[in-house]
């Protein structure tokens, strides 16, 4: 099937499957964008992955009942409501609304014996790890084929030296994950690599409070991606667990303490998908503006604002918004991305349209993402004419005089490589997204919003 914006209005929805039990199951789509010179207006962003799973599962740990609101709908968020909803948690979704009252089971899941599948849901998949290894149950955890590439042998280590029991089903170092019955002890330091993911420190903070004792996490080697611990940390607090911690390599939780509902908790807005809305601003005139996210948000996404500024954008931010629109043609900039690594991808595609070669530096986290988001990335901007270099932490994007026009981008079953290169269409080339389906992961309706840009 054929999807088409002509221009940037959709011909007919997107084709997806559900199947229970397994990931989406899609036939192969292409959508064609036809390229657009001008979009502007406001869009309110859907609900931010990392806080929306983060914040189930402490409220699903707490003591008392919490109301999440604009809770995100997608794939992973789905998956983390299955999960919980099998372990005994009681989850009612609030009328047609993106509500959901969450009945907390103080730190102990009802259900002991469990299956789960986790989709490509890094954050479900890896804080559910460390969470269920202190539950006293018997757990199998496993996701799609590429969940099953991505790494998760550091955090396997790192619970297994304070006693856990987790075996791997398949290749070791990897999902499939089988839990059993242990008795966790934090005496002495729990030590956690901190140069492949953050998503194992923050499932170690999340779950050790369980144990009831003090527990110290001490991180070897560089922590990358430390904006997504900022947001870890934010929320236990907002759940009444306090962590002390010296810089990024010593983090305390004092003994003593419990997760307790706070009532009521908005999720934010999504600031890596704020990344794309802002760069069209950039890229089509603009302006754009994302409601949502902003100088008060939580997330360390919103610092790509930043970058596109750097890149030569006119960029304004308010409490709950941020607003992009073009100031001329952007310029090329030198950047070290750990501050950003989800919206850094976004500066690559824009790099297109800038003077002179962009270099993205510190994005070796790219590699363990859905996909391989490094290589992807560099062989899908060739397709469109770039010259590319691609290193183990790096790229380098030199923008062609002509784009190629018509060029069909292999997505990966990667959201944000889709959402990335729908950007292509803005900078006078057609482009084919191939499987524009999997933008379903984090932000369904990603087309249409980009298309209603236009309209407005």
């Amino acid at each position: 099937m054929i999807a088409t914006i002509a221009p940037w209005r959709l011909q007919c929805p997107l084709l997806s499957i559900h199947h229970p039990n397994t990931e989406r199951a899609r036939l192969m789509e292409q959508l064609h964008l036809n390229p657009c010179t001008r979009l502007a207006g406001s869009i309110k962003l859907p609900g931010s992955k990392s806080i929306s799973n983060r914040t189930l599962l402490l409220a699903a740990l707490s003591g008392g009942s919490t109301l999440v609101r604009d809770l995100l709908d997608s794939d992973d968020i789905r998956h983390m409501l299955s999960a919980l909803k099998l372990l005994g948690v009681k989850i009612e979704q609030q009328g047609d609304s993106r509500d959901f009252r969450v009945q907390g089971c103080g730190g102990v899941f009802p259900v002991k014996n469990a299956e789960l599948f986790l989709g490509n849901a890094g954050t479900a998949f890896r804080p559910l790890t460390a969470a269920l290894a202190l539950m006293g149950g018997s757990y199998q955890l496993s996701g799609v084929p590429r969940m099953h590439e991505r790494p998760i042998g550091d955090l396997v280590d790192a619970l297994n030296a304070a006693g856990a029991r987790i075996e791997y089903l398949g290749q070791p170092g990897f999902p499939p994950l089988a839990v059993s019955p242990a008795d966790v002890r934090c005496a002495a330091p729990i030590q956690v690599k901190g140069n492949v993911s953050s998503q194992f420190l923050t499932a170690l903070l999340m779950a050790l409070p369980l144990t009831g004792g003090q527990a110290e996490i001490e991180v070897v080697g560089e922590l990358i991606s430390k904006p997504y611990i900022e947001i870890t940390l934010n929320l236990m607090a907002r759940f009444g667990v306090r962590v002390e911690r010296d810089g990024w390599q010593r983090f305390v939780i004092p003994g003593g303490q419990h997760y307790i509902s706070p009532g009521e908790v908005y999720v934010e807005g999504d600031a890596s998908s704020a990344s794309y809305f802002l760069a069209a601003g950039a890229l089509a005139g603009g302006p754009v503006r994302v409601e949502g996210v902003g100088e008060a948000s939580i997330q360390g996404d919103v610092r790509f604002a930043e970058a596109l500024e750097r890149m030569g954008a006119s960029v304004r931010l308010g409490d709950n918004w941020i607003e992009a629109r073009a100031e001329g043609r952007l310029k090329a900039i030198d950047l070290d991305c750990n501050h950003i690594p989800d919206a850094a991808m976004t500066l690559a595609v824009a790099a297109l349209a800038a003077d002179g070669t962009t270099t993205l530096r510190n994005i070796a986290s790219w590699r363990v993402k859905e996909t391989d988001r490094l290589s992807a990335m560099a062989a899908e901007l060739r397709k469109v004419g770039a010259t590319v270099e691609e290193g183990p932490d790096y790229i380098r994007v030199t923008p062609p005089a002509a784009l190629t026009p018509n060029a069909e981008i292999d997505t990966y079953d990667d959201h944000r490589m889709a959402m990335c290169f729908s950007l292509v269409s803005l900078l006078g080339a057609p482009v084919v997204i191939n499987d524009p389906g999997c933008v379903a992961k984090t932000f369904p309706g990603y087309f249409q919003a980009l298309a209603a840009l236009q309209a407005q």
